[in-house]
């Protein structure tokens, strides 16, 4: 009799992390949510708390998800443009530099961004707008091409082809409302770089002066709505050349992403991209058809599964507390479904399977801000019978009481295998 097949799927909750809120009666909002599905993991299984890169750096989503996965972003990470564009349909060639890309309103007199999210609600003008944008000619650039496709919500990816292109430059966000938008500047003291900066200067303008003549912007202004008259470019990079996660790891994988950037990260990786009809990655996001896709996939041909969940991380940077909590518990409801039925298919078929949860970095409503808190994991098996460590409550507190203690997210995958060979 053949051995099972043992099967892993990480069920990554995007902003999970959070501080004392006095609203909760100083517990964070993973304390204060109603989540038993993922307590009776944590209750059989091994708990601890993970700095997705290091101790003390707020890191962005794409950092966080290399190192999770196993690429160091050190040696790696060439900017999260690349990412956004890929998984925004945009094909990337070694020479191309891109931009994760926001859709923003700007006071064109005082060169002040005044919102640097146009709206949120973009879904239907942001296809539009892009099409518009796709394409500008730039005058003193003949010989470079630019594209432009939709992403999510008020983003876009936008990639530029042509000779002398460098990722080593600046963007042109001001990261935060009501500061001046930034001029393009070179990071390198090179010709490559000098040129690079102008043409991103003067396509910056191009953008501004195709969003500001639109109809769409002529009836937001007529509705008092802020007009998308600008956009922000926002971290340049390259393609880069990793390891599949196959080759990694020894996996055959899939990734459930809701937003480009991660699925551009997952592309980068070769791993399967399942796309999810209502998986939007905002507020709307359909958590059934994501159970559901993750459950048919992790059970046909794959043996790892990455299940991303972002509608947590939203609420932290909307600063919404009740929110947060509310969507921790959707989530966890979500998880007892996929646990339940993965439970039910150890029983019929040769498989175990174990699960990961945790996130990429904190969120807190108070900041409304990724910040440079650990996160908490929790590696178990399905059906309760695997290493357990005394901790029974999935949060950020009780898992410092875990036995897997305190790592930095490039060891995740190797605690997971680690654990998947004992149990």
């Amino acid at each position: 009799m053949s051995p099972p097949h043992k099967k892993l799927l990480l069920v990554l909750i995007d902003g999970i992390g959070d501080v004392a809120v006095p609203e909760l009666e100083m517990r964070t909002p993973l304390q204060a949510a109603k989540t038993p599905w993922m307590d009776k993991l944590a209750s059989s299984g091994l708990n601890g708390l993970m700095d997705s890169v290091e101790p003390g750096l707020a890191c962005g989503s794409d950092t966080a998800h290399m190192s999770i996965l196993g690429y160091n972003p050190r040696q790696h990470y060439r900017g999260r443009g690349a990412f956004e564009t890929m998984g925004a349909g945009l094909e990337m060639q070694p020479g191309d530099i891109a931009f994760k890309s926001n859709f923003a309103y700007m006071d064109r007199e005082s060169g002040i961004v005044i919102s640097r999210r146009a709206d949120r609600q973009f879904e239907g003008l942001g296809p539009v707008l892009c099409e518009a944008l796709d394409g500008v000619k730039l005058p003193s650039f003949p010989d470079h091409t630019v594209a432009v496709r939709y992403a999510t919500e008020h983003r876009c990816g936008v990639r530029v082809r042509g000779p002398g292109l460098t990722d080593t430059i600046t963007g042109t966000d001001p990261l935060k409302d009501n500061k001046p938008l930034v001029k393009c500047a070179p990071t390198e003291n090179t010709d490559e770089a000098r040129m690079t900066s102008k043409l991103i200067n003067e396509l910056s303008d191009a953008f501004y002066d195709i969003l500001s003549g639109h109809p769409i912007n002529e009836t937001r202004r007529q509705q008092d709505k802020n007009p998308a008259n600008c956009v922000l470019l926002r971290g340049c990079g390259s393609c880069i050349d990793i390891p599949s996660i196959e080759a990694l790891h020894g996996f055959k994988s899939f990734l459930i992403a809701p937003t480009c950037i991660i699925a551009g990260l997952g592309m980068t990786a070769r791993m399967d991209i399942l796309q999810v009809e209502g998986a939007t990655g905002d507020y709307q996001t359909n958590f059934q058809a994501k159970a559901d896709a993750a459950v048919r996939a992790i059970t046909s041909e794959y043996d790892f599964g990455f299940l991303h969940i972002k509608a947590v991380d939203d609420a932290g940077h909307d600063r919404h507390v009740s929110l947060k909590v509310n969507f921790l518990e959707k989530v966890d409801a979500m998880i007892g479904n996929i646990m339940t039925r993965l439970a039910t298919d150890e029983q019929i078929n040769d498989n175990k399977y174990t699960i990961i949860i945790t996130s990429d970095h904190s969120t807190p409503v108070l900041y409304g801000d990724h910040s440079c808190e650990p996160v908490p994991v929790c590696v178990g098996r399905v059906n309760g019978q695997g290493c357990s460590d005394n901790v029974h409550h999935f949060d950020e507190i009780s898992a410092m009481k875990g036995g897997l203690g305190r790592f930095c997210g490039e060891q995740l995958m190797t605690i997971a295998k680690n654990y998947m060979r004992t149990t």
